[in-house]
């Protein structure tokens, strides 16, 4: 008796399989009512598609057995058809793959894998992993068009009498100081920040933007280490003939609609956004400790939540813990701005209005040095359209553009980086960017700006501003 060979083998298992027509398909029907987004279930499904090898894979040999790859694109297609009795019948292509697909119709999608890579039990499985990264896609366009609107570029922010700008990092200085922002209807959080948009505005700001740090986590992330952060920009245009409780609940709705788009990856939502040091001059980060401190048994330890670390992302940044004793805010400033000042008329502030939250905001600051704004619908430029204008780019072919070059492609992993590519286009970030600053100067001895990259994302603009200094 001959026996097969492993192809041989292999030839004959998928002959059956092909031969068996669509007895091993498992479809799946999905009936929608009016109002479906349909570009965003498209992207929802190749999205799930992605995250399973199983639905692009195809068969091949290996070795003694048949295995399946990844690796062929999944099928998503939307058709201006009914959906038929031949849609769940058409055949896959078992050496090339995918197993499965997609179908959009007008008010149903059918999903079809074969049963070489699906069961019963994965249709449950796809349909919950479907709806969420649905409700994820909607997000992201809600979120795009709420941004279109709100989206505010602060440029410089005057604080305490200096003028500040955001993409900015440095040593830092500080200023700690306990608070205890009571004010009924509103939250410690909204009370803090409407108190620092009221002074702000009285520091000369006729709209005060400043950013904010909003946890993402879920139920699923709560107990998992990691980044589960989101930063966002709040607008505001306080009034003198505002009570502070009037001003701080038309925060509060404010905070709400924000609140909405927190775990949307901001860049995703503002596609002209730019990665920056800092997101605005003046930020706050807020966390609460409902909990006590850890135990450590046999021993009494004392936790410090807002440890100095030297810094500052931007300009100003205020990291408060919440606890029984008050809010304990550690003021990290850059050395140009007055600190004690921003803190001592910060707590003062919060004070009065603790006692008296009816008073008018014309009474609380100044009013008369900046110019009223009428409205906070107005839609700003965004940050390409603010930077400054690349300087002239040193000889395309010198020497040390090629080192530089060398740099860029060693730190993005691409190659060849022509002059012009902008560096943010080909996946770059703040992180790529400090890399790129240390090799440049530990390589070659030059000392580039944070900011100059920001400003001028390209080789041609880099070395530009290289020569600049010369």
């Amino acid at each position: 008796m001959i026996e097969a060979s492993p192809a041989q083998r292999g030839m004959w298992v998928t002959e059956q399989l092909t031969e068996a027509g669509s007895a091993y398909h498992v479809p799946l029907v999905v009936r929608f009512s009016a109002g479906l987004d349909a570009p965003a279930l498209l992207r929802a499904c190749a999205a799930v598609a992605r995250r399973h090898p199983a639905l692009s894979a195809a068969i091949r040999e290996e070795g003694e057995r048949l295995v399946l790859t990844p690796g062929a694109p999944p099928l998503v297609e939307q058709v201006d058809a009914e959906l038929d009795e031949g849609a769940v019948r058409r055949p896959f292509d078992l050496e090339r793959g995918p197993l499965a697909r997609f179908t959009l119709y007008r008010d149903a999608l059918l999903f079809v894998a074969h049963h070489l890579v699906f069961d019963g039990f994965s249709k449950e499985i796809l349909l919950r992993e479907l709806a969420g990264r649905y409700r994820e896609e909607l997000l992201v366009s809600q979120a795009a068009a709420y941004w279109a609107e709100h989206w505010r570029e602060p440029g410089e922010t005057m604080v305490a009498g200096v003028p500040l700008k955001a993409r900015h990092a440095g040593p830092a200085r500080v200023v700690e100081f306990t608070v205890a922002p009571d004010v009924p209807g509103l939250s410690r959080f909204e009370v803090l920040l409407a108190g620092l948009h009221v002074l702000l505005r009285g520091y000369g700001n006729a709209e005060v933007v400043t950013a904010i740090d909003l946890s993402t986590r879920t139920p699923e992330t709560s107990g998992e280490i990691g980044t589960f952060v989101s930063e966002l920009p709040v607008a505001s245009v306080p009034g003198p003939g505002q009570s502070f409780a009037e001003f701080g609940r038309e925060l509060h709705d404010r905070l709400r609609e924000v609140y909405r788009f927190r775990a949307v990856p901001l860049a995703a939502a503002v596609p002209h956004l730019r990665p920056h040091a800092a997101l605005t001059p003046v930020s706050v980060s807020f966390r609460g400790r409902s909990e006590p401190d850890p135990v450590f048994e046999g021993v009494e330890a004392e936790v410090d939540w807002a440890v100095f670390n030297h810094a500052v992302r931007g300009a100003v940044h205020l990291q408060c813990v919440d606890g029984p004793g008050g809010v304990r805010v550690s003021l990290r400033h850059l050395p140009e701005v007055d600190g004690p000042r921003l803190a001592a008329d910060l707590s003062g502030l919060l004070e009065r209005v603790v006692g008296e939250p009816g008073v008018l905001l014309g009474d609380l600051v100044a009013f008369d040095t900046v110019d009223t704004v009428d409205t906070v619908g107005t839609v700003t430029s965004g940050v390409a359209a603010s930077a400054a204008p690349a300087a002239a780019p040193a000889p395309a072919g010198s020497e040390l553009t090629e080192q530089v070059r060398q740099i860029w492609e060693e730190v993005l992993g691409l190659s060849p980086v022509l002059d012009d590519d902008d560096l943010f286009d080909l996946g770059g970030h703040s992180l790529t960017i400090t890399q790129i600053i240390a090799r440049m100067e530990r390589r070659l001895g030059l000392k580039v700006e944070l900011d100059d990259f920001f400003d001028n994302p390209t080789i041609a603009g880099v070395m530009g501003t290289i020569s600049r200094a010369d």
